[in-house]
């Protein structure tokens, strides 16, 4: 019999004899609100940027991975981006090569890029796709290298935090999206499996990469023209001056919290690199608190949600 058309197990009967019918009923009533969602997403693209402390916590990472496999299962195309900073951190340490970051940035050297390509495009890519594919899904791991994914250019240049003015800068093999062909993500995600990528990206002159995996998911969110754009960090989104959440922000809404103050430090790229992929077609990008369970689900299935939507005015949920 097709898995589609089998019967749900019937509910457990506890020590009584009894069915535990009202757990029975929450589940047909979180069902049957989740559908105008799962409507609203069907056959629509979202692209999850996976990093932070859902990557290294095993349990939050289990659970993500079931998120991943059931937006698949729902209809919907997810498309993971992972970033692996820590990680690429411990094994720099491990080997004895020496790193170091400017403006947030980290200096990436020949024998770095190569310890960041085999850290984010072999150990952590295949520990995500094996983490999918345990909870029943089918993923892919890819890098931006694959079939050109990704183009980048090196950095040259940098913004002088005292002054904002433009300055020359060498931190080696470290690029910005400049190209996407989304070509083999498209044929990934047409069938039923899961496109899982590195954000390692290719020269024009054939240059290895190391990307920013925000700028990476981004470029590629903005490219596809996504639905959604989810970015899984470790807060619990933008704050107001009472430390509350935000829950949802115009573009207007976002510059003007710049302006005054209200985003510092580092929300302040994060932020513009929101409103940049919603200018180029995204109609929303979330800050999503990558600490809660499940919440990639709880975000594009309820009303609630976990994070900062920025989105246009008149598209903002």
């Amino acid at each position: 019999m097709d898995d589609k058309k089998k019967r749900a197990h019937p509910p457990k009967v506890a020590e009584g004899g009894k069915s535990d019918k009202i757990t029975a009923h929450i589940q047909a009533r979180i069902l049957a609100e989740a559908l105008p969602h799962l409507i609203r997403y069907d056959d629509k693209t979202v692209v999850i940027k996976f990093g932070g402390n859902a990557m290294g916590d095993e349990k939050l990472a289990e659970a993500f991975a079931q998120d991943i496999v059931y937006l698949k299962q729902s209809g919907v195309n997810p498309i993971v981006v992972h970033g692996g900073g820590p990680q690429i951190a411990r094994m720099l340490k491990k080997l004895e090569i020496k790193s170091e970051f400017i403006n947030g940035l980290r200096v990436t050297d020949k024998p770095t890029v190569e310890v960041v390509e085999m850290v984010l495009a072999g150990a952590i890519n295949k520990e995500i796709v094996s983490a999918i594919n345990r909870q029943g899904g089918k993923a892919v791991g890819i890098s931006g290298k694959d079939a050109n994914l990704m183009i980048a250019d090196r950095i040259t240049e940098m913004s002088d935090p005292t002054s904002n003015l433009m300055k020359a800068i060498d931190i080696g093999y470290v690029g910005e999206p400049k190209y996407v062909n989304p070509h083999i993500v498209d044929v990934i995600s047409g069938s039923d499996l899961i496109p899982v990528v590195a954000p390692v990206a290719i020269s024009r002159d054939g240059e290895t990469l190391n990307v920013n995996a925000d700028s990476f998911a981004s470029a590629l969110a903005a490219r596809m023209k996504a639905k959604r754009l989810l970015l899984l960090t470790d807060v619990a989104g933008v704050l107001d001056n009472d430390n509350k959440l935000i829950s949802s922000l115009t573009i207007a809404d976002a510059r003007e919290l710049i302006r005054d103050g209200t985003i510092t430090g580092g929300m302040i790229p994060k932020m513009e690199g929101c409103i940049e992929v919603v200018e180029a077609g995204v109609e929303a990008v979330v800050i999503i608190d990558g600490r809660v369970p499940h919440c990639v689900l709880l975000e594009l299935f309820t009303e609630h949600g976990v994070g900062t939507l920025v989105g246009q005015e008149n598209k903002i949920k």
